[in-house]
This record gives C-alpha cells, sequence and structure tokens, in this order.
C-alpha cells in the first residue's frame, strides 16, 4: 500500500492548519493507516501559536518536528505527491493555490474546511485556550471522518466528493 499525503493549508501555517497535521498524523498513526499529514501556508509566520501548542499537548499529542513552512516547498521536485490538499481558513481558501501534483500525476483533490481563528477570542488566554480545544476537537473529528475512508483504493473524482461529504457535514 502506498502512503497518502495530506497537505492542509493556512495563511500563516500557525494554528488550525498546525492542529490538522498534527490530529491526522495521530489519529493515523493510532489507526494504523498509510496517511502523512502535512502543513504550510502561503505567508507562513515562522512560529506556531503556543495555544495550538499547548492544546495538542494536554491532548498527548507529540508536536516535536512541526514548524510554520511555506506551501512552496510543497510544489517543487522531491515534494511528496499530494492526494488532497484541505484549506482550514478563510483566507487561505480565497488564495490562489501554486500548482501542486497529485498521487497520479494530476492535480491532488481541494477542499475547504474553515474553522474561525482561535486566535481572536476575546476574553484573555482561557478563552483562547478554550477556543483552541473546541478547535482540536472539530478538526479532529473531520480528520477521523477523513482516515474512515478508503483513501487507498479511491481514484480523485470519488476522493473530492467524499472530502466534500465531509466538509457539508
Amino acid at each position: 500500500m502506498k502512503e497518502i499525503h495530506i497537505l492542509v493549508l493556512c495563511t500563516h501555517n500557525s494554528a488550525r492548519s498546525v492542529l490538522a497535521e498534527a490530529m491526522l498524523n495521530h489519529w493515523a498513526r493510532r489507526l494504523g493507516k498509510d496517511v502523512k499529514a502535512h502543513s504550510a501556508g502561503s505567508a507562513p509566520s515562522g512560529r506556531i501559536n503556543p495555544f495550538a501548542l499547548e492544546a495538542l499537548h494536554r491532548a498527548g499529542i507529540q508536536t516535536d518536528g512541526y514548524r510554520s513552512k511555506s506551501w512552496d516547498e510543497f510544489s517543487i521536485e522531491g515534494a511528496p505527491a499530494l492526494s488532497a490538499v484541505i484549506t482550514v481558513c478563510d483566507s487561505a481558501a480565497a488564495e490562489q493555490c501554486p500548482v501542486f501534483f497529485g498521487s497520479t500525476g494530476g492535480t491532488p483533490a481541494k477542499v475547504h474546511w474553515g474553522y474561525p481563528d482561535p486566535s481572536n477570542a476575546e476574553g484573555g488566554d482561557e478563552a483562547r485556550r478554550r477556543a483552541f480545544e473546541l478547535t482540536r476537537q472539530a478538526i479532529g473529528y473531520r480528520m477521523l471522518q477523513l482516515l474512515q475512508l478508503p483513501l487507498d483504493s479511491m481514484d480523485q473524482a470519488e476522493l473530492q466528493r467524499a472530502l466534500a461529504d465531509i466538509a457539508a457535514g
């Protein structure tokens, strides 16, 4: 079975996309799925939001090796062949993405799974912690749905429909 690569995009690659990357990798390992998540941004901040790291640590999820990076890393020779690209913040959904190459040599399935920015939660640090935790849980739920798909046997059109169905909830 070939490894399935999923790229999660958000403009700054500091919170939601990193939560998604970590949650998908965590659940894939736990479920024995040959799926590898990556995250990136169009204008990476260069740092991961400490509340995102805290939410992941509190859930027992390892964060070593995660970093804020540019989506350019996934459009160069030698980059993993992507099965799907998922945008998780509203500004990333509207951006023109570079050309990513899919596992079949074509373009990967693309979908937008938007989440409000938890770093904008009002009410201080405790409110932000709650917002990050709720976002982590919501993203984790969709990642579990993704991992229930027969990813290794789906063609791009089938994967595109399945991802849209998950988005429609």
